[in-house]
């Protein structure tokens, strides 16, 4: 007598392949942000994506009607959140001087547009504290300057930088999305 294999679904598999080769690029850029690593060489957004999209596939059959990518994303934000402390040190991406918390507001209200009150619910926290936490994150990516990444010279000592008019948060989520 033959014993079915868990997981062993041809029609469920071609659909989350479907899921992935579409969302993939997305989801592995909003991993990239969360973690602070630069484009490209990102193993622990991988590690982040892989860990996110294992669950949604595990649950893939109960999704009835539920947007997988939506899913998916909310996995990806708990799981960060669960492992924050990992992602503290400076790796050179875009996002990486934020502290992890404001680092994930910004990336879900900004670049993946999610609303202030889903965030809020989502990571357990007020609708005042998401928007503070935005606001700060936004101002703070309008006000310094990127960081260096090896070899680039100093500014010269004794002239102040050349300061740039403040930019929207439009500006902001521009730059969210051109990174890495």
């Amino acid at each position: 007598m033959r014993m079915p294999q868990a997981g062993h679904d041809p029609r469920r598999a071609r659909d989350f392949e479907a899921f992935v080769a579409g969302a993939g690029g997305r989801l592995l850029h909003a991993a990239t942000l969360l973690t602070g690593e630069r484009s490209g060489a990102a193993p622990a957004a991988e590690r982040l994506l892989i860990g996110a999209l294992a669950r949604t596939y595990a649950g893939w059959d109960r999704l009835r009607g539920e947007d997988p990518y939506d899913r998916t994303r909310q996995e990806l934000a708990a799981r960060f959140a669960r492992t924050a402390w990992r992602h503290r040190r400076p790796r050179g991406g875009l996002l990486d001087r934020l502290p992890p918390q404001e680092r994930l507001v910004l990336v879900l209200r900004l670049y993946e547009g999610v609303a202030e009150e889903q965030v809020a619910a989502a990571l357990g926290l007020p609708v005042e504290r998401v928007r503070a936490l935005c606001r700060r994150a936004a101002a703070a990516m309008r006000s310094r300057p990127p960081a260096r990444t090896g070899g680039a010279a100093p500014p010269p000592r004794g002239r102040a930088p050349r300061r740039t008019p403040a930019r929207t948060a439009t500006g902001t989520q521009r730059e969210v999305e051109g990174a890495a």
